[in-house]
């Protein structure tokens, strides 16, 4: 759970935004300068955090003022040099924050770190991954802990997330709507029984604003509350297309991810900002897909 520094939200005089090339980033940046928050966007190209020097360079471009959003990540991490090559890189932005201390750190990382559990997943739950994409998040949560002393420091927890500018082709509403802007079947892993919480990236934006408008630390999930199986939101992405896609199932290889459930508990989520509140999976899907059209 998170708590606010600032108990009336009150802007940054500058949010570095480290990985605002992706799709989290990219996002939380316009949604910030929206607001007329100046931000500071690095990308590869400003500070690769796999090269020698990293650190120097990062440090030179932070201020002690600033509030850092730290989302770069070579993400699904999906094999040992990925998971070998997040650690290095957040070893660069811990050793440019010693270097140079900001006012704020927050970091982006995933629902992945939890272990399995068949109840509502909320912020004290166990972390126990047991996925290398899960042990690379807790590990970099960790690795940001130890050097960021008293300054505060809030981790967010995403569950699955979708929207426009989402440059994976992962299995869900994204998949689904480019195969059938494609004219393609869209194939469901079994019968797409598996149940999970998905989430607008535009609600993920509006989040991390709030975290840093209030100057959050703690822990925090981004999810809905609500699961939806793989065969529903399918059938909603279909919806909006004529003629409607045909949906197939194949042959699951291997067991269903997390037993096929992963539900959120987001009493924390509501206390924290009590205003907020999350675009329906049907609702986002329908904004996504009028904004691609």
């Amino acid at each position: 759970m998170v708590k606010h520094e600032n108990r009336a939200p009150k802007a940054p005089s500058r949010v570095v935004v480290l990985g605002a090339g992706g799709f989290v980033g990219g996002a939380a940046a316009d949604r910030l300068a929206s607001d007329n928050v100046e931000v500071a966007r690095l990308g590869r190209k400003t500070v690769d955090l796999l090269t020698d020097g990293a650190s120097d360079i990062l440090a030179a471009q932070l201020d002690s003022q600033d509030a850092l959003l730290v989302v770069s990540a070579h993400a699904p991490c999906k094999n040992t040099t990925m998971l070998a090559d997040n650690i290095r890189m957040m070893d660069s932005v811990c050793r440019g924050l010693e270097k140079s201390p900001v006012s704020h750190v927050v970091y982006i990382s995933s629902d992945a770190v939890y272990a399995d559990d068949p109840n509502p997943l909320i912020e004290t739950s166990r972390v126990g991954p047991d996925s290398l994409h899960g042990m690379m998040h807790a590990a970099r949560e960790l690795m940001l802990k130890s050097i960021v002393g008293e300054t505060p420091y809030a981790v967010l927890r995403p569950s699955l997330l979708y929207g426009v500018a989402d440059p994976h082709n992962g299995y869900g509403p994204n998949q689904f709507r480019r195969r059938a802007a494609a004219g393609e079947d869209i194939v469901l892993f079994g019968e797409g029984e598996e149940r999970r919480d998905h989430v607008l990236i535009d609600d993920v934006a509006e989040i991390i604003r709030l975290v840093l408008f209030h100057r959050s630390r703690g822990a925090l999930n981004i999810a809905t509350g609500v699961v939806a199986s793989f065969r529903e939101v399918a059938e909603m992405v279909a919806g909006h297309f004529n003629p409607l896609p045909k949906i197939a199932g194949r042959p699951r290889q291997g067991p269903m991810p997390h037993s096929g459930y992963r539900p959120f508990n987001i009493d924390a989520c509501r206390s924290a900002f009590p205003a907020f509140r999350y675009t329906s999976l049907e609702d986002g899907l329908a904004k996504t897909h009028a904004e691609t059209s």
